[in-house]
Formats: C-alpha cells, structure tokens, sequence
C-alpha cells in the first residue's frame, strides 16, 4: 500500500545553510499494518509523511500510494490518501457537521453520501454532542475528533497521522488510539508518527527508527529488541541512537 524508494529531502535556508530532513529512506507497508514511526523532534518524521502524502515533493527518491505514483499522479494517490497533519487547522466558526459537508464537496462526494458518512463518524468517534458547536468553542480533544473525521469522510484506503494524539489527555488519546486499531481491522493500512514509545508498543505491527532523517532500523517490536539486547522498545532507540554515526548539515 505505500512504497518508498530512497526518499530525500533537502532544504536551503538562508546563509548557503543547507539542512538534509530526510536521507534515503526506503520502506514498505502493506494492507492492514499500522507503522509506527519514532524520532525525537527534528529526526525527519513530519518532512517523510508529507512526501507520502504528496504536501511536499522529494528532492530525490520516490513513492508510491497503493500502486499510484506520487509524483506522476498526485491527486490519484490523494484520494486514496487520509492524511492528519500535527497543526491541522479547522474553520471556527464552521460546526463538525459543516466543516465535513464542506469538505464532502471537495471530495466530491454525494449530499447523501456525505450525510451518511457524517453520521457513521459521528458514532465512531463519539462526537454526537458536539456536532451542531461551532469549532472554536470546542476542547483540544473535541477538535482532534473533528480532524480526524475529515480525514476518514471519503473513505481512504491508506491513513497516514503525524503525532495524532499530541497534547490530549488520556480518554481521548485511548479513544483515538482505539479507533486507529479499528481502522488496521477493516484492512486500513496506517503509518503515524508519535514521540510516545508506550502507544508503538501496544499498537504497531511494525515499527521505523528515524534519526538525523535516516532510517536507524525498522521491525516488529521483538526484533528490535533482540536486535539491541534490551527489553523495551525505549532502551533498543536509544541504543540504535548512541551507535549512530552524528551527522552535521553543512
């Protein structure tokens, strides 16, 4: 469902600076795996799922959404694509039920199946009683809840979330982590970014190691560990990280 072939991404600041986000990564997800991608701020993590999900164009490299070609089909792959950004923006003063109506409409999407959609995600994510409030008026989990259901209104085949439980207390952060589980059930194939090291463990049927924009090492949670020698998934980052070799952009 979502190939990459020694991806890169490089940016130029000002000075001549030269910052390498993303250096040659090459992975593979299939249909019904939920991917855990772990870093420490500044590792790569948001720049590489903004390729895949066709926000950024690589440098060098290529990726492919369940057999589309990023860079050759970009909307074919973004139908195919739900993608949840850390800082996603709603409309304020837009309620639930009309920010998804709106962006039905983007999708293309019938007025009936539009409605229809809205109501199944309303159950799903537990938001009935926040459908009808205007956006601005609603609590950091109420609004993750609301990015999220935009992201599944049409119904996509790949998931891909940068850290979607950052700042949210623990019922949401479960209630979200649950319905990510649900997803790789229905053969949704996902790949998320978090910093917490607890929700790879319990969630992930893989999981990628990402430091200074390369992939250290990618695996089940028991290969890592063996890999490493330690016994959490915490002791085998740190571990792949002290071994490292310490880049420096030029």
């Amino acid at each position: 469902m979502i190939e990459a072939e020694h991806l890169s991404k490089t940016f130029y600041l000002p000075a001549g600076k030269r910052v390498e986000a993303v250096r040659d990564v090459s992975l593979r997800i299939e249909q019904g795996e939920i991917y855990g991608l772990l870093g420490p701020n500044g590792a790569g993590k948001t720049t590489l799922l903004r390729m895949l999900g066709t926000i950024l164009t690589p440098s060098s490299g290529s990726c492919r959404i369940a057999g589309v070609s990023v860079a050759t089909h970009p909307l074919e792959a973004r139908r195919r694509i739900g993608f949840l950004s850390g800082n996603t923006k709603l409309y304020g003063r837009l309620c639930p039920r009309e920010i998804l109506a709106y962006f039905g409409r983007l999708y293309n999407m019938s007025p009936e199946a539009v409605a229809s959609r809205t109501e199944e995600l309303a159950q799903l994510l537990d938001m009935e009683k926040f459908m009808r409030r205007r956006c601005e008026t609603l609590s950091t989990g109420q609004l993750q809840k609301v990015s999220i259901a935009r992201v599944l209104l049409h119904d996509p085949q790949v998931l891909i979330l940068d850290e979607p439980t950052l700042g949210l207390d623990i019922l949401t952060s479960q209630h979200i982590l649950d319905f990510i589980e649900k997803a790789r059930r229905r053969g949704k194939t996902v790949i998320f970014s978090t910093h917490y090291m607890t929700e790879a463990e319990l969630l992930c049927t893989r999981i990628g190691l990402i430091h200074q924009g390369k992939l250290l090492a990618e695996g089940t949670l028991e290969t890592l560990r063996e890999a490493t020698g330690t016994t959490n998934l915490k002791d085998a980052f740190l571990s792949l990280i002290h071994w490292a070799p310490q880049e420096s952009s030029t």
